[in-house]
This record gives structure tokens, C-alpha cells and sequence, in this order.
């Protein structure tokens, strides 16, 4: 189990090796080989996971996003870092601060 880790916009994450990303009607779907599960990231939990294939920090995830989706910025942090920590939760990506 990971423990707690605090998320920054200054935060590195990265995937995890080991899941299988197909397209479902614009939409990424995702298996855990190791963990044996299915997720459903959606369309924007998508772009980020496409994002996140090379260490890539917070902060130019949300300019990322900023630049193609009409959000506010402090949003986009927001929800950037509540996915992120889904996915940190789910031991599917690599964090370092």
C-alpha cells in the first residue's frame, strides 16, 4: 500500500508500466495488469493519462489542459491533483516531489 504523499504543482508524476489504455468512443478505458481492475479515465482523464507517458510536473499538465479545455486555472489545479491522487492511490502512477 502506498502511504500518504502530498501532491504540488511542482509534484513529477508519471505511469506506472504494467495497464493497458484502449479508445472507447473518445473516452480511454484502462486495465491494471497488476491489479487485475478496468477504469474508466474519461475523455479528460485521458489527456492527462496520454500526458503523464513521460515525467511531466502539475503545473505543466494544467497549462496543457488550459491551452485546449475552457476551465478556470484554480479548477484545473484542483482537479488535476484529485486525479492524480486517484491514480497515485490506485499504485498506477509514480510520484516525486
Amino acid at each position: 500500500m502506498i502511504g500518504s504523499q502530498n501532491i504540488y504543482t511542482n509534484t513529477l508524476v508519471s505511469q506506472f508500466p504494467g495497464s493497458i489504455v484502449s479508445d472507447m468512443d473518445g473516452e480511454k478505458v484502462m486495465l491494471s495488469i497488476s491489479k487485475g481492475k478496468y477504469y474508466n479515465l474519461g475523455e479528460i482523464g485521458g489527456r492527462i493519462w496520454e500526458l503523464i507517458e513521460q515525467p511531466i510536473s502539475i503545473e505543466e499538465i494544467v497549462i496543457r489542459l488550459l491551452e485546449e479545455y475552457d476551465v478556470k486555472k484554480t479548477e484545473c489545479e484542483e482537479q488535476v491533483i484529485n486525479f492524480i491522487d486517484m491514480l497515485r492511490k490506485e499504485e498506477l502512477v509514480e510520484l516525486k516531489n
